[in-house]
């Protein structure tokens, strides 16, 4: 029997179907891994303002710290989703975790801001392998008849990262013997534990074949994503959203992105081929997947300064109100993945979720400086059901609807998609609650309207606690409402993603893993 024989057998050969106790064994720790690789996105958002100036950073720098982390998870994702088409997958995501584990130990002994932010690049590597490598090994292992419980499992475990890590971070930063640098030391020893359960729990078959990676296409995705990331992120921050900047780097990203659509149409093996978005499930799963991006990061990011600006809580107790978001995405996500399981229907839940999301956000968009916090938390939880019932359903939609081989790219597209959404999305609402609070300060307190806002380095959010009350009473009115105009933003966009939903066609889910479609459609074709 010759090599090119024997490669064919491996790959025609019948997958045989993975136990639930060894399903149960390596998505212990796939959940381990993907919980710290979330979790180091949001916990530095309540420890930045003592890690800044500890290391003598500037106000560029405390953006940057959070930004270089996002860049380089969010435009590696297709990448990583690709090589787990071709390469081994168990392979790639301990390669992840390992990139991950550096920048970890990098950022919690770092000397000085400039090795911080290399640190944070190579973190967000690796947590960009992790998201996107997570839920192509489920697929992988489970039928998607299966994979609704498990996948409700994942999306409350990515809920849970994004919106516990301020609250650690605030922990850490305020138990005096830790101290800022566990916030990225944390994760290493969880890390490695997830390492070594991959290593001794996960088996995939390895499925060889010639491939040619298109280094090109993803060399100019990355450049393009990254140029309007770094766009959107300095905005209305560094230089106004109406400035040759903006036209230089808007006008440079698109170019570039024109050209890797023009790359990736001609390449053999393309890391986003064009063709997965004619599948209509996958194209408008990849809509409400940016929506809810929106929804879910800016939920977080603004409900957390509204908390501690606003009400005048301290990041501390400003991340123990984002519980109820937390345990309404965790319940929800958790729940309908079971019953989706048990049914084998999940378009309803779909649809439930859009709705839920868009009255959460049209509850929040009515609070104020004198909102009651029970009433506060009841709005949050009906948020978070909404987002819990709709993250990761998604893609199980898109997963049951593609072909074995591409499952791999359609995984990573909805979850670059859905990362672009929160990051684009949160540095818009930001800049307009800037502008917001910029323009309400000025008209009814001139003085302040310079220490404020105003653009560039003299935008700064004011210390609550050291103004006197009666301007303390207006600063906080003024964030108040700012804050639940950016949720009335969010009500049409939210009723797009629904919209969205309500398109995607419903199909009945496949009873076969990824694996074994992979060697079906391997015998199909060498027949």
């Amino acid at each position: 029997m010759t090599t090119t024989d024997a490669e064919s057998k491996s790959v025609t050969a019948p997958a045989a179907p993975t136990s639930r106790r060894k399903v149960l064994q390596a998505l212990s720790g796939l959940m381990v891994g993907m919980f710290v690789s979330i979790l180091a996105s949001t916990i530095v958002a309540n420890a930045l303002p003592v890690i800044v100036p500890d290391l003598g950073g500037s106000q560029t720098v405390y953006t940057w710290i959070v930004t270089a982390e996002l860049l380089a998870m969010t435009a590696t994702v297709p990448l990583w989703g690709k090589m787990a088409d071709l390469y081994n997958k168990k392979l790639l995501i301990q390669l992840s975790l390992g990139l991950f584990v550096v920048g970890s130990l990098i950022a919690g002994l770092t000397p000085n801001v400039e090795i911080l932010i290399v640190s944070r690049v190579v973190q967000g590597i690796g947590a960009g392998g992790m998201s996107a490598l997570a839920m192509i090994v489920m697929a992988a292992l489970i039928p998607p008849r299966e994979l609704g419980r498990y996948a409700g499992i994942f999306g409350a475990v990515f809920g849970v990262g994004t919106v516990v890590g301020p609250l650690i971070g605030g922990l850490l930063v305020d138990t005096s013997w830790l101290g800022w640098r566990w916030c990225f030391l944390i994760g290493v020893p969880f890390t490695i534990v997830a390492i070594v359960l991959l290593q001794r729990t996960l088996d995939l078959p390895v499925v060889r074949k010639q491939v040619k990676v298109d280094y090109l296409g993803a060399f100019l995705i990355t450049l393009g994503v990254s140029t309007l990331l770094v766009w959107s992120s300095l905005a209305g921050n560094k230089f106004e959203w109406g400035s040759w900047w903006t036209a230089g780097l808007v006008g440079g990203g698109l170019l570039v992105l024109a050209l890797a659509l023009w790359v990736e149409s001609r390449a053999a093996e393309p890391i986003i081929p064009l063709s997965l978005f004619r599948n209509r499930t996958v194209a408008l799963a990849t809509v409400a997947s940016v929506l809810v991006g929106v929804a879910m990061f800016g939920g977080t990011v603004f409900l957390s300064q509204y908390f501690q600006v606003a009400l005048g809580k301290s990041p501390t107790v400003a991340g123990l109100m984002s519980l109820p978001m937390v345990f309404g995405l965790l319940i929800s996500s958790t729940v309908a993945g079971q019953l989706i399981t048990k049914w084998g229907r999940w378009k309803a839940f779909l649809v439930a979720g859009g709705i839920i999301m868009l009255a959460g956000m049209v509850l929040l968009s009515t609070i104020g400086g004198q909102t009651s916090i029970p009433v506060l938390m009841v709005y949050m939880a009906v948020l978070g059901i909404g987002v819990g019932m709709l993250m990761q359903n998604l893609v199980l939609a898109a997963q049951n609807d593609v072909p074995a081989s591409d499952l791999g790219v359609a995984t990573s597209a909805l979850t670059f998609f859905r990362s672009m959404g929160g990051a684009v999305g949160v540095s818009a609402l930001g800049a307009v609650l800037a502008n917001q609070v910029t323009s309400s300060l000025t008209e009814r307190l001139p003085a302040m309207a310079g220490a404020t806002g105003g653009g560039g380095e003299s935008q700064a959010v004011p210390n609550i606690a050291q103004l006197p009350a009666p301007l303390r009473a207006i600063v906080q009115d003024v964030y108040a409402t700012a804050t639940a105009d950016l949720f009335l933003i969010g009500v049409p966009l939210t009723a797009l993603a629904l919209l969205a939903v309500l398109f995607i066609k419903e199909k009945p889910l496949n009873t076969l893993s990824g694996a074994e479609r992979l060697a079906q459609e391997s015998a199909t074709t060498s027949n």
